[in-house]
């Protein structure tokens, strides 16, 4: 069987790209082209921004603003809900607008390129919201904290592009 019969059958029989991908096949396909994926750009009525704690083999342990890979045949707003309840468990009212569109680049092969579209989004209910206060070293994936200003240990590949977002960046 060559790789063509293999693709074949896997399309046939395995894949179904609207749910995800299986994580060798998207590592493959991210090695070799770049991604279209949503950040949420979530404000508080401080002007502080949430994030989200990260744990993983590409970043290791940082902050990142919350974002998710949009998959085949789904629409823009459709990811953006989806990365809010599954990154925030709850949901976000997005006015339509895109903040902008980054062409983002880290040094893995996997992984490694993206097209980012920043929304700005407002939480649906707050009070749905775990904040947890705590130090880094304690931290684990997926928690989250409001920033008023850029954390030093925000993911690499998002700090060019989204520093400037920060209150203190913009003052």
């Amino acid at each position: 069987m060559n790789s063509y019969d293999y693709l074949g059958e896997l399309l046939k029989n395995e894949l179904k790209p609207e749910k995800g991908l299986p994580e060798p096949v998207f590592e493959f396909i991210s090695s070799v082209t770049p991604m279209v994926n949503v950040d949420l750009l979530v404000r508080d009525e401080n002007n502080r921004i949430l994030l989200s704690w990260r744990e993983d083999k590409f970043s290791g342990n940082v902050w990142h603003i919350p974002g998710g890979i949009i998959r085949f045949r789904e629409k823009i707003e459709t990811r953006i809900h989806q990365v809010a309840k599954r990154e925030l468990h709850t949901d976000v009212i997005w006015n339509g607008q895109i903040l902008a569109i980054n062409e983002i680049m880290s040094k893995h092969q996997e992984r490694g390129h993206f097209i980012s579209f920043l929304v700005e989004c407002k939480l649906e209910n707050s009070k749905e919201l775990q904040i947890y206060e705590k130090e880094d070293k304690d931290r684990k994936a997926g928690e989250l904290f409001w920033f008023l200003e850029c954390p030093d240990n925000l993911i690499e590949c998002q700090m060019e592009p989204y520093r400037k977002y920060f209150a203190k960046e913009r003052l």
